[in-house]
């Protein structure tokens, strides 16, 4: 029996370059961007697979080809075993996956209970539906404990907080919907330096409830704080991947630049 929770066969996303009208017509071919070209890689469950490259390597393209922010024109994903079709984010949410924003995805002028039920709101039931602010309070703060995120106040407004109790929020939100899978982008980049060590703490909390996690990031310090595996990307194609035990930084920079 397969321990892999996803797996990725020939992922593929083309942009076709566009031209003038004449150019076009002289053109004996199509031209095309390739963003992510035959990428192929699986992921354990329970397990953080870190994605390194420079900007425009296809680490985050490859993130939204998953989520189904992207369309991809070829390959394809097995998910829990059985191959799916992911076309929106609306069905990779419901298989299980999530993902967490660079800038964070939350409403500032709403308090953290609103921003974690933010689209799914409890409320009563009804004729007159009202939201049952105490019962979605009491929920957030149990995510909040769960994951043991420090924020004293769950009623304070997003806009309020720091940016790494922001991204925490951000990560509270995902683990809320229950998944298996959670997608990081850049989760540390707009933050300070003290901050980061609390969002790469967060992340191998995850790790600990056995969420599977792609961790995207151009900072190979976090990569190698938190991944089991890293996976290196350039111009949009497989260079390698290394169990983090076996590989140094200064080998994944050789193989994000050689």
């Amino acid at each position: 029996m397969t321990n892999n929770l996803i797996e990725v066969k020939n992922l593929k996303k083309y942009y076709q370059v566009q031209k003038g009208f004449i150019e076009t017509l002289l053109a004996r071919k199509i031209d095309f961007i390739k963003a992510v070209d035959k990428v192929s890689f699986n992921i354990r469950k329970g397990e953080v697979f870190g994605l390194a490259g420079e900007s425009g390597s296809g680490k985050t393209t490859t993130g939204r080809l998953i989520l189904g922010l992207t369309e991809p024109t070829e390959g394809k994903i097995f998910f829990d075993g059985r191959e799916v079709l992911i076309t929106s984010p609306r069905v990779s949410k419901q298989l299980g996956i999530e993902m967490v924003y660079q800038n964070f995805a939350l409403c500032p002028n709403l308090d953290v209970p609103s921003n974690l039920f933010l689209g799914r709101e409890i409320t009563t039931r009804s004729f007159f539906s009202f939201l049952r602010k105490r019962k979605m309070e009491k929920e957030a703060v149990e995510v909040l404990h769960r994951l043991k995120i420090d924020i004293k106040n769950p009623r304070i407004y997003i806009d309020r907080l720091s940016g790494g109790q922001q991204q925490a929020v951000a990560i509270g939100k995902a683990v809320s919907f229950y998944p298996k899978l959670v997608i990081m982008d850049e989760p540390t980049a707009n933050l300070a330096l003290v901050e980061i060590d609390k969002v790469l703490e967060l992340t191998l909390r995850l790790k600990q409830h056995d969420i599977s996690i792609i961790f995207i990031s151009h900072r190979l310090d976090d990569v190698f704080t938190v991944s089991d595996r890293i996976f290196v990307l350039k111009h949009g194609r497989k260079v390698d991947v290394k169990e983090k035990a076996k590989t140094n930084k200064d080998e994944v920079i050789r193989l994000m630049f050689m």
